[in-house]
């Protein structure tokens, strides 16, 4: 209660919810009417990657066991505020163990994170299909009842979909805040597909699908999923998530996904500029954006 007293909260648009700020009336947290993403001030960071721009700035992405109702929890508040000050890895920090060259990192015997593949080759490509159970070398019991056993050929390895299942659903950014997993649409639950998030996910959507590239970003925040129609050869259809970053080193938008090319999650520009406002003629990623979605 304490905390709450030093606090002043203002409602917010765009979508609805509501900014915190402290006694100096510096920002501290934007919480989504809706939403269990939250936003919150803390260390400022810098994101790198060899083929990549790096990203800076203080904002960390952690998320509220249900929805957010309206009303700020003081207590939840206060301690996603110390989990950052204490480096405990939010969301975009989990993102990051993925990466080429990223560490393995171990849950007992388990290895949880660490360099992922996209999937087992196939040709010139890489083979989709490959879910946090996959890359986990795990049993996983969806909300039906059924059992999916783990490939042995996709052991390490994470699609695009499967990879912001993995950083959503199974990674714990802060106690029991874990968003729930389905293989299919089901009300607060993240499901496997692309498509599927972007038209039924948990959460709000920021930014429509109309089936062209929006031209006004100023709702996307970091954090939010972003969503592609990145292959001509399968319809108008949504086929590419991944998650914004934030602005680089030269001021452009810039997400992070799990890619075929790259073999792997990346918010590199090897191949592809992983931008949404570059030039649309030569760059397939900011041509094919399609919408927004905060979870």
């Amino acid at each position: 209660m304490a905390l709450a007293r030093t606090l002043t909260f203002q409602a917010v648009d765009d979508p609805a919810g509501v900014e915190v700020r402290d006694a100096q009336g510096a920002w501290l947290a934007t919480f989504t009417n809706g939403a269990r993403t939250v936003r919150l001030r803390g260390a400022t960071r810098t994101f790198s990657e060899p083929t990549a721009e790096s990203v800076t700035h203080a904002t960390w992405v952690r998320t509220l066991i249900d929805p957010f109702d309206g009303t700020v929890d003081d207590e939840w508040l206060s301690r996603a505020l110390d989990a950052n000050r204490s480096s405990v890895p939010d969301i975009l920090a989990i993102s990051m163990q993925y990466i080429v060259g990223a560490p393995p990192i171990l849950d007992g015997d388990l290895q949880i994170a660490g360099d992922a593949s996209y999937g087992p080759p196939t040709g010139k490509t890489r083979e989709e299909g490959s879910d946090f159970y996959d890359y986990l070398g795990i049993r996983w019991t969806d909300p039906d009842g059924k059992t999916h056993k783990p490939r042995e050929d996709q052991l390490g390895c994470l699609d695009c979909s499967g990879f912001m299942r993995m950083t959503w659903g199974y990674r714990d950014n802060l106690s029991a805040s874990r968003i729930p997993l389905s293989l299919t649409p089901l009300e607060g639950s993240l499901p496997r597909r692309a498509v599927q998030i972007c038209d039924h996910g948990p959460g709000v959507v920021v930014i429509a699908n109309a089936g062209t590239r929006p031209r006004d970003l100023s709702a996307l925040k970091v954090g939010d999923l972003v969503f592609f129609d990145a292959d001509p050869n399968d319809g108008p259809a949504v086929d590419h998530v991944g998650m914004y970053l934030g602005r680089d080193a030269r001021h452009q938008r810039r997400f992070i996904s799990s890619r075929k090319s790259a073999d792997g999650p990346t918010f590199g520009d090897f191949r592809h500029a992983s931008t949404l406002d570059g030039d649309p003629e030569t760059d397939l990623y900011t041509r094919s954006f399609r919408a927004v979605r905060r979870l």
